[in-house]
């Protein structure tokens, strides 16, 4: 019994080792992975509007802040300190042709040096001419008409038929077409979340021949502003000369000997 009592512990105590050696390989300690290294994108200082800037606002250092800014994504048109260090100093006293909104990138283009000169004659097109006319909300798009918009000028006159009885016509016809409102009175943008500008007086942007047109057109019948939509306004640009002229319109009509240009 001693003997088989023996054989018997000695077979648990090889079993006993043999699977503590299994357990204690399948142990090995795993080799930490180490972190992958975190890419550094390239920047660049950009200079960006510290604050909302409105349009038509004189704009200084205070303005202005530099930024850093993801190299790839910067646009041909930003400013960086790189390439101009001193660009705060030389844009300080511009005027904002555009508004920008706080962290904007600065972009040149929407920025004027006026030199002393007004806003109005600041913001306008080499060529262009701003000429006013006078509205009522009947003639004005009910007063929905604000700066930006786009226009067409109708002209209403009454003439007086060459019959015995003395009967007058009323016509009505469009002069000038997808015609750029500047201002409605003095006001150039919308302020304080104004939707509705209701004035006596709108500035139109008109090339030179267009601002004849208008002039003599002021002084036969009644203008009236056609409000376009923004997508036909945009859509359908006249060029600066010759653009928003009807062919059909002349100023032999008008009582003039001279025939307008075609």
């Amino acid at each position: 019994m001693k003997a088989a009592r023996l054989v018997i512990l000695g077979i648990a105590l090889v079993a006993g080792g043999t699977a503590a050696f299994l357990v204690s390989s399948g142990d090995e300690p795993q080799q930490v992975q180490a972190p992958e290294p975190v890419v550094q994108l390239a920047t660049t200082d950009v200079l960006i509007a510290k604050a909302d800037i409105n349009m038509g606002t004189a704009v200084g250092a205070q303005d202005f802040q530099w930024q850093q800014w993801p190299a790839a994504t910067t646009g041909a048109t930003y400013i960086t300190k790189k390439d101009r260090p001193n660009a705060i100093d030389e844009l300080s006293g511009s005027i904002a042709r555009g508004p920008f909104t706080a962290g904007e990138p600065i972009r040149e283009a929407k920025l004027i040096k006026a030199n002393g000169s007004g806003y109005m004659a600041a913001i306008l097109p080499s060529g262009m001419r701003a000429i006013s006319t006078e509205i009522s909300p009947e003639t004005g798009a009910g007063g929905f008409i604000l700066p930006n918009d786009r226009v067409d000028v109708i002209l209403s006159r009454r003439e007086k038929n060459q019959d015995a009885r003395g009967t007058e016509t009323t016509t009505s016809e469009t002069i000038l077409t997808n015609i750029r409102v500047l201002a409605i009175d003095q006001t150039v943008e919308e302020k304080n979340g104004q939707r509705v500008v209701v004035g006596k007086t709108a500035t139109l942007e008109l090339s030179g021949r267009q601002s004849e047109t208008l002039a003599l057109s002021r002084q036969t019948g009644t203008l009236s502003l056609a409000l376009r939509s923004l997508l036909d306004a945009s859509n359908n640009a006249p060029p600066a000369d010759e653009g928003g002229r009807r062919t059909g319109i002349n100023t032999v009509r008008f009582g003039v000997t001279t025939t307008a240009p075609k």
